[in-house]
C-alpha cells in the first residue's frame, strides 16, 4: 500500500483550526475582542439585500471603506490582524475575511445619532428582522466609544471586555456616571417590539446569547449566496 498524503481539504482544514487557535491567542493577548467585532460587525453591515452589493467580503481593508465616518479606528484591527494572515498562505482573503473587488458606498452602516425608523431602514437594507436588531445591538456588551472615533466617549458595561447581558440590564436601569447610552441605544426602549426584546435578554442571558448567535451568523453570511 502506497504512502497516504494529506489532500489539499485536509491541510486547508488543518490551516484554519490552526488560524483559528492564533486568533483566540491575539484577541486573548490584546485584549482586543471588541474590535475585532467591530470589524467584522462593520464588513458584512454594509450589505443592501435590494442590490446585492456590499457585505463581509473583505473590502473592509480598503483605505477608501476604513476613511468612511463610520469605520473610524478599524484600520487597527486590520493591522493587527494581518500578520496572522500572512502566516497562512493557503487562506485567501475570501477565507480570512472573504473577499470581493468592489467597495461599498459610505453610509451604510448605523448612526449612532439615530433612532427608531433609522435601525429599521438601515437593517432593513440588510434583509434583518427587529429581533435582529436588538441581539446585534447586544454586540455593545463588549467596547467602549472612543471620542476621536464616533465623537462619543465611555464603555457601555462595567466589564467592557466580557460579552454577556450586561449592555440590555444596563439600558434598562438607565443612565449611570461612567457608561453610555447612545440615542440608537435608548431608541429600543422607545419602541414597544425592541422594548420586549431588551427585556427578555435582561433577564434571560442564555435567550440573548441564542438569538445573538443566530443573527451574527446571518450577519456574517449576507450576499454569500450571491457569490455561488
Amino acid at each position: 500500500m502506497g504512502k497516504c498524503y494529506p489532500t489539499v481539504s485536509e491541510e486547508y482544514q488543518k490551516a484554519v483550526e490552526k488560524c483559528k487557535r492564533k486568533l483566540r491567542g491575539l484577541i486573548q493577548e490584546k485584549h482586543c475582542a471588541p474590535i475585532i467585532l467591530r470589524v467584522a460587525w462593520h464588513s458584512a453591515g454594509t450589505f443592501d439585500v435590494a442590490t446585492k452589493t456590499g457585505g463581509p467580503f473583505g473590502t473592509i481593508r480598503d483605505p477608501a471603506v476604513l476613511a468612511h465616518e463610520a469605520n473610524k479606528g478599524l484600520e487597527i484591527a486590520v493591522r493587527i490582524l494581518e500578520p496572522i494572515k500572512e502566516q497562512f498562505p493557503i487562506l485567501s482573503y475570501a477565507d480570512f475575511y472573504q473577499d470581493k473587488e468592489e467597495a461599498p458606498p459610505e453610509g451604510r452602516l448605523p448612526n449612532a445619532n439615530k433612532g427608531v425608523d433609522h435601525l429599521r431602514d438601515v437593517f432593513g437594507h440588510m434583509g434583518l428582522s427587529d429581533k435582529d436588531i436588538v441581539a446585534l445591538s447586544g454586540g455593545h456588551t463588549l467596547g467602549r466609544c472612543h471620542k476621536e472615533r464616533s465623537g462619543f466617549e465611555g464603555p457601555w458595561t462595567t466589564n467592557p471586555l466580557i460579552f454577556d447581558n450586561s449592555y440590555f440590564k444596563e439600558l434598562i436601569s438607565g443612565e449611570k456616571e461612567g457608561l453610555i447610552q447612545l440615542p440608537s441605544d435608548k431608541a429600543l426602549l422607545e419602541d414597544p417590539v425592541f422594548r420586549t426584546f431588551v427585556e427578555t435578554y435582561a433577564a434571560d442571558e442564555d435567550a440573548f446569547f441564542a438569538d445573538y448567535a443566530e443573527a451574527h451568523l446571518k450577519l456574517s453570511e449576507l450576499g454569500f449566496a450571491d457569490t455561488e
